[in-house]
Formats: structure tokens, sequence, C-alpha cells
């Protein structure tokens, strides 16, 4: 009688419900129901402990639109306790705790919150059992038990934090609008209250001529109102994408990378004899043609073990180790023999398998991450199941990854570079880097600064509707 009393006391929520913190000005947050976790937590980006009255205080930033990091709520508490939490992943952190009142369908109650970077998962909130005993009942089988909201109601929630349109016309050219990059420069671009719409590079065309040169898109439409064009061209399609670029570089449209910065950054012959003219201390690296010299040029880059590039390799495909010199000979003289032109390149053993990625824009670096290589992998490569964690680079690797990004005149680049006895070597530059494994390390909003860089570039002034 009593556990049936008890039932009925407490609401069925489902596998996922809105919540709003009221003291967080957090009017609504999607949260999966996890009874599983003891403690409830948020996704929390630029968290900083700081000192008021005496008492520890947590200032951070909440996104609270999934898979968008441009819509952000400044939210400040007081921290109520600091623990070691294991993640679902297995790695554990040490994170603050603080305690706010929640807000679950008409029940408000005060709950205990880790401050977490969720970004990466599929929930911007998790709801634990400690916030759930005693009050509600799971039904993993329903959705949102305790009211919804379209996708029109939820956005106005946070509508006042978009900027009006603007009027600043933006491309951004690429391939697959899905990618996690391409959402998020849209994304950020139409937060900054510009409008930009998405070019596939393979329905652009072109009409040269000199007195009304144009680019059109499938339909006939006629591009020539774009302030600005981002491109996100994949190795495929480096010609074409590039002949684009130069067309609208014809009409007047500023290209955020040129077409010939992009062509000399996927150029790794071309671009390692402009960074060695130019000073900068790359791996020892050799080039030829012919099979008769493949001993010599083993033995000039120091001899096995080797890395062997394919020029038109890229996100660590078509890069390979030789163990020893047999091996070496085997798979250059294999990859001559189908036409492929290779580098030859030293091995830096001491740099375990690990290099570091700085974010360069508009000349500064703005993030910058340390990749580990796979178990068993000689390189780095977070597309192939390496990881990646912030890291702090020194002056002199700071100066390296400016360096080559202005010797190519890339204004955005991802530039790679390998600690040595020798100190920093540089790897390569992208010209297209993706932002996924990089934000979501650092937390940091680089497709805002990007779409920042280009308003820079036009001196575009943003209209404060605020006072």
């Amino acid at each position: 009688m009593n556990e049936s009393y008890h039932m009925k006391t407490q609401n069925i929520i489902g596998n996922e419900e809105w919540c709003a913190f009221g003291e967080l000005n957090i009017p609504a947050i999607k949260a999966r129901i996890d009874s599983g976790a003891k403690t409830s937590s948020i996704q929390a980006t630029n968290i900083k402990r700081v000192v008021r009255n005496g008492e520890s205080w947590v200032d951070f930033e909440v996104n609270p639109v999934q898979d968008n990091r441009s819509v952000s709520v400044f939210c400040s508490a007081k921290i109520v306790d600091t623990r070691i939490i294991k993640s679902s992943s297995g790695t554990t952190q040490k994170r603050f705790v603080i305690k706010t009142p929640v807000t679950l369908g008409d029940r408000t109650f005060d709950i205990e919150l880790t401050l977490a970077n969720r970004d990466s998962m599929e929930y911007r909130m998790l709801l634990g059992r400690e916030a759930m005993q005693e009050r509600f009942l799971v039904d993993p089988s329903k959705h949102f038990v305790m009211g919804d909201y379209d996708q029109e109601a939820f956005g106005q929630f946070y509508r006042h934090l978009y900027r009006e349109k603007t009027g600043l016309q933006i491309g951004l050219l690429a391939t697959n609008r899905n990618l996690y990059s391409n959402k998020r420069l849209m994304e950020a671009a139409q937060a900054r209250g510009h409008e930009i719409q998405f070019l596939n590079i393979q329905h652009c065309y072109m009409r040269l001529d000199a007195q009304t040169p144009e680019v059109r898109y499938r339909g006939g439409n006629i591009l020539d109102e774009l302030d600005a064009v981002i491109p996100r061209i994949r190795p495929s399609m480096t010609f074409y994408g590039c002949a684009l670029l130069r067309q609208f570089d014809s009409i007047g449209t500023y290209c955020l990378n040129t077409a010939a910065s992009i062509s000399q950054s996927r150029d790794k012959l071309f671009s390692s004899q402009l960074f060695s003219k130019n000073g900068i201390q790359i791996p020892v690296t050799g080039f030829a043609k012919s099979p008769l010299e493949t001993k010599d040029l083993i033995d000039m880059v120091g001899g096995s073990p080797l890395i062997i590039k394919l020029l038109e390799s890229t996100q660590g495909k078509g890069v390979v180790s030789a163990e020893t010199n047999k091996a070496a000979e085997s798979v250059i003289n294999a990859f001559k023999s189908l036409q492929a032109n290779i580098l030859v390149q030293e091995f830096i053993k001491e740099a375990d398998g690990k290099d570091i990625r700085c974010f360069v824009v508009d000349g500064k670096v703005v993030a910058s991450i340390m990749r580990q290589a796979p178990k068993g992998e000689f390189r780095s490569n977070i597309h192939q199941g390496g990881t990646a964690h912030k890291v702090r680079i020194t002056a002199e690797e700071r100066r390296l990854a400016i360096k080559a990004t202005k010797i190519l005149n890339l204004d955005v680049a991802g530039v790679d570079i390998i600690r040595s006895n020798k100190g920093p070597l540089l790897l390569e530059v992208n010209s297209s880097p993706g932002l996924e494994g990089i934000e979501n390390a650092t937390g940091k909003d680089i497709a805002n600064t990007i779409i920042m860089a280009i308003e820079k570039k036009l001196k575009f002034q943003a209209i404060d509707h605020s006072s």
C-alpha cells in the first residue's frame, strides 16, 4: 500500500527531457536521463575559477543548442565541490561542482551539476540519479513526457543571442554540407548576423569573358553578390576548386585563402622548397625521379627508418614508414613503377608518434593541440584512431607556424610541427584544416574566429543593436 502510494507521488519521465535553469539564464536545454550516472552534468567551456568576497566561484559558458557552439550563454555560480569524475570513455577528470535550481516540467528543485566538456556528446546535459531520487521514475520507452518544444519555439528562447542580418553575403565553397567544419562555419556566420550559402563545387560553373566574367550555380543563378568565399576544397577537387577561386577573385569577391596559396600548400615538393629557401627547418627530405637513385636517396636522408610520402597525400593517407633500407627500396620502387611522385623524409624517433597542430587565422595562432598516434603507428592522426589534447606551444613554435603560413600567403591554415632534438621542425601546412578535433580538444570557437577574420579583411563593422 505504502509502495503503491509512493509510486503515484513520483512523476514519470522519459529517456530525454527539457530542463531549465533560471539562475543560469538557460530557459531550455535538452537532457539525457541517465540513472547510471550519480551526478548530473552540463556542457561548459571557458571555465575559469574566480574569487569573490573570499569565496570560490566559477565563470563558464554554456552552448545550449546542440551542434552549435556559436550560441553561448555566460554563467556564473558558487563552487560547492571539486570532484574526480570518470567519464563514459574511462578517462578521469577534475571537475567543478555547482548547486543551482532546475525546472523539469512543473517542478523546481536544487541539484548539483558538474561542469564538463560535453560538446562531442549527443546531449548538452545529463540528468543523474541523485536528481531523480525520490522525485521521478524513468520510462526509457518515452520521450519528453514533461513537455516538448518544436524547433521554432526552442529557437525563440535564444533569438536574442543572434545578431540581426547585416547584408554581408558569404559563400562556403565545399562538397559536403554535413561535415562538422562546414556546419560550424555556417552556424558561426549566421550567429554573427551574416547570410551564408553552401556552394557545392561540382555545381558551380564559369563564364570566361573580358567584359562580363561570371560564376554561376546550378539552375543558372549568377553568384555576383557575394562579399566573401570560404574555400573548403578537398584534395581531389583542387584543380577545379582553385579555378573557381580565381574566377571569384576576378569578379571582386574576397577569397579566404587564394587559389595560388592553396595550390602551393597542396604541392608538398614545392612548399618544402619554399620553406627551405626561407630558412624554415623541416625534416631532411629527398626527391628523385629515377629508380637508379633510390639507394643514394635513402642514404641522403639518414637511412632507415624513414618516411615515404605521396605528394598528394592528406590526413595521413599515402604516408608510410619503412623500418629497413631493403623495405624502403621496395616501397619507393613500387611507388615509382606506378608513376607516383613521392618524397622521402627522415624519421624523427624522439617525437614518439606525436605532433602539434597549430591553427593559424589571420597571422595569429588561435589554438594548438598535441596529437598522439595510435599504438603501433608512427604518425598522429585523429581521423584514424589517434588522440588529441590542448597544448601550450613555445614562442619558437609559434613563430614557426606563423612564418610558414605567411610564406604560403594563407589566411587560414593548420600547421603541423614535430618536436625534435634539433628543435621544432615543420611537417606540413594544411590549407583546409578541419575544426572538429581542435575545437573539441580546446573548447574554442574557431569557426567564429574565422568569420571575424573575414569581417576584419572586409573592414566590416557589426551593428550593435543592444544599445
